[in-house]
């Protein structure tokens, strides 16, 4: 059975040039870990905002290292410097729409400048590669999704459909702990396994 692979871009200058500690990839790291349960290796990556070497990282992470995920965090607004979605792009197969629209829903939940954000999502060969807000709050929001409150109805996270999107791409089954995020698949598509 092929293991999980997936990759792990943080794009920040000034934490990869040292000025402050990063934090997108220990948010991606510890929300995987409470949210999968199929085993599954990382590999990660903290680059400056440059589209080169964006670009070069994701080719790396799925052509090298084989990730069936690559998930990217930071550099998603309209600023000059924030060139990860416009680095996704040009490496891409195929876009995969649905997922940028779903996560400014969620995060319009939460702060009206989230209309800013250009996050992307594509396929290149047969990995799924997501962009994802900078902030760890964020990340976790669009995520997971929004639980049901007084205040909110709930609102579906984007992870739900990210093992499905996996599986049609021939890469491995992916379990996740439904108290985190309930992973959705039609019933022709669900295995049984032994847990």
């Amino acid at each position: 059975m092929t293991k999980l692979r997936i990759g792990l871009i943080s794009v920040s200058d000034r934490a990869a040039h040292g000025v402050y500690q990063d934090k997108g990839l220990p948010a991606l790291e510890s929300w995987l870990a409470k949210a999968l349960t199929t085993p599954f290796e990382t590999e990660k990556r903290l680059i400056p905002d440059e589209q080169p070497m964006i670009e070069q990282a994701l080719r790396e992470l799925v052509d090298e290292h084989f990730c069936h995920l690559v998930l990217t965090t930071g550099g998603t607004g309209p600023a000059r410097r924030d060139v990860t979605p416009d680095a996704t792009l040009a490496i891409a197969d195929r876009e995969m729409p649905g997922f940028g629209e779903q996560m400014r829903q969620i995060s319009l939940h939460f702060v009206p400048t989230a209309i800013l954000s250009r996050q992307a999502a594509v396929i290149r060969k047969q990995s799924l590669i997501i962009n994802l807000p900078g902030q760890p709050a964020a990340i976790e929001q669009t995520l997971e999704g929004l639980k049901a409150s007084a205040e909110h109805k709930a609102v579906t996270g984007i992870f739900a459909s990210v093992p499905y999107c996996i599986q049609l791409l021939e890469g491995p089954y992916i379990e996740t702990d439904p108290q985190v995020v309930a992973a959705f698949r039609p019933k022709s598509a669900i295995r049984q396994t032994n847990s």
